[in-house]
């Protein structure tokens, strides 16, 4: 069991330790080798897979005391790991130390008439926090990345995934350790006091570059109130999917059911169905139907309970609810306009599907809707950094600076000038 420091006094003291040690870990790490950092991620995805049941065991002591405080099933699915799982958390590391690394990439380069090369060149942030809850492929996700992207991390696990983070942070470490890189790049708080948490948000004293806060409504609201660094946001995934009157049937069909259940407790989880309103008496009841028959509650305007009787009334606060449960709203809208004006308004702008087979619906659709992702015929659920070529993601950000939607290696970066001359003085 973790111990608990119980003086602020004494957390602050923590903290500033922990800060200073990553920011001292993070200028080896900024100039580690490709190949070094590989090794190290390697051995990592080793340490996985050779301590997997200490790590099933850990996990079972965090389920049992999530289903002994009454956590919510799709937060226990969240937390849960099995064997199938841990093989994934280690075949995503695997799959991050084959990215091609970013740091020293030249983004741009160009010539002056004065004969000065210019080059914007990747550069690690330096000290990254994560601060999260539930899920703890996390640790691994958000430590692999960092890693890849040469930053120091701090984590900050939720209290209710305690022992499974930190058994998959020793793996972690051991993988550090075989490569010759300093075990705190990547170091987990110890500690589950709240005040924690306050420490990272001022800053660390000003060893902490930026903050990624992964987690509910509440944790990341407190994160963009207090923080007094910059801040990616993740905020909750109220995402749509939008029928048109062109969409295949069949097509939409396969669609709805994947992206409302597949995992309904993942932020890429559908929330709101829309369907136009022309073709609802020959298209509705089919899409409701597979819903119901996989064990989704329908909640519905007065259009859709006409023509499905098994629908629950949706209230306006549905609209803007991000269930992560087996529960859709659904609503009838006058075509592609229509669809557009309530995402526009409800959506947390995280990420929206079209299906249609009109393209210049699907051009209104990809123009006038400001999300991080949008999809054409796809499900929501490929809202994943893994599904995108990123090996895996430590979040997506649905804020419109510095980075925005999966949030991987690169975007874990900024970037410096290189001015290359031979003598020219400026006039």
């Amino acid at each position: 069991m973790l111990g608990r420091v119980e003086a602020i006094d004494d957390v602050a003291e923590l903290m500033a330790g922990i800060g200073l040690r990553a920011r001292a870990a993070a200028q080896p790490l900024s100039i580690a080798s490709p190949e070094q950092k590989m090794t190290a991620l390697i051995a990592m995805a080793d340490a996985v897979d050779r301590h997997a049941a200490e790590i099933l065991q850990a996990n079972g002591q965090d389920m049992a005391n999530g289903e002994k405080t009454g956590m919510a099933a799709s937060l226990l699915d969240r937390l849960k790991l099995d064997a199938a799982r841990i093989a994934s958390i280690s075949e995503s590391i695997r799959t991050i130390a084959a990215l091609k690394d970013p740091v020293g990439d030249i983004i741009a380069e160009w010539d002056r008439p004065n004969g000065l090369h210019i080059e914007r060149v990747r550069t690690p942030l330096g000290v990254i926090g994560v601060i999260y809850e539930s899920r703890p492929n996390v640790t691994a996700d958000a430590g692999a990345l960092c890693l890849k992207s040469g930053n120091a991390v701090i984590l900050r696990g939720g209290s209710d995934s305690v022992h499974s983070s930190r058994a998959i942070h020793a793996a972690l470490i051991e993988g550090l350790e075989a490569a010759g890189l300093p075990k705190d790049a990547i170091q987990l708080i110890p500690v589950t006091d709240r005040a924690a948490v306050g420490e990272m948000l001022k800053g660390l004293n000003g060893n902490l570059d930026v903050i990624i806060p992964r987690g509910g409504k509440s944790l990341v609201a407190r994160v963009q109130a207090e923080a007094r660094v910059p801040v990616f946001a993740h905020l909750e995934g109220l995402c749509h999917v939008y029928v048109d009157a062109s969409a295949d049937l069949e097509m939409a069909r396969r669609i709805i059911v994947n992206a409302k259940m597949r995992r309904t407790g993942v932020c890429g989880s559908a929330e709101t169905l829309l369907l136009d309103r022309l073709i609802a008496p020959v298209r509705l009841l089919p899409l409701l139907e597979d819903l119901h028959a996989a064990g989704c509650e329908i909640r519905g305007d007065q259009g859709v309970i006409a023509l499905f009787a098994e629908a629950k009334p949706a209230t306006e606060e549905d609209w803007s609810t991000e269930y992560l449960d087996a529960i859709i709203s659904v609503k009838l809208v006058d075509g592609i306009g229509d669809a557009i004006g309530h995402i526009n308004r409800y959506s947390s702008h995280h990420t929206e599907a079209v299906i249609a087979e009109d393209i210049h619906v699907v051009e209104r659709f990809f123009n006038e809707i400001d999300s991080a992702i949008l999809l054409h015929n796809a499900s929501t659920q490929f809202a994943d950094g893994g599904e995108f070529g990123m090996g895996a993601e430590i979040g997506i950000a649905t804020g419109k600076m510095h980075a925005r939607g999966p949030v991987g290696v690169e975007q874990l970066t900024s970037f410096k000038y290189r001015v290359r001359g031979n003598g020219q003085t400026r006039p």
